[in-house]
């Protein structure tokens, strides 16, 4: 009979511990998500990198390829390979905007398609 009245106290203190309360304020939910929006340039493959960087850092990236599309159309394939692999790992997205232009999104953007 004794060890079912410990129990029944033990019980009741974790019941007690469980019902403890955190107070959430008004200004948890103000807080404000500002993406960064970075405007590049490919201009030669080693350009990559430093638009992986900027993704790696969740930073979307509105990328001019028509430099490096006019000179040496390989090496913008190769590029353009290689971010669609970040992305990827990422988790992020990538639409081209006509023939000029790629915009790349790290993982918390998405691109509406509708």
């Amino acid at each position: 009979m004794p060890f079912k009245k410990i129990l029944e106290k033990i019980k009741g203190k974790k019941e007690e511990e469980e019902k403890e309360e955190i107070e959430i304020t008004e200004e948890a939910f103000k807080e404000e998500i500002k993406p960064k929006i970075k405007i590049d340039k490919l201009e030669s493959y080693t350009d990559t990198t430093r638009i992986q960087e900027s993704l790696r850092n969740g930073i979307i990236v509105l990328l001019s390829i028509q430099e490096l599309r006019k000179r040496n159309i390989n090496d913008l394939k190769k590029s353009v390979e290689k971010l669609k692999a970040t992305i990827k790992a990422l988790n992020g997205d990538i639409v081209g905007i006509d023939d000029n232009y790629l915009l790349l999104t790290p993982g918390y953007a998405r691109i509406y398609r509708g």
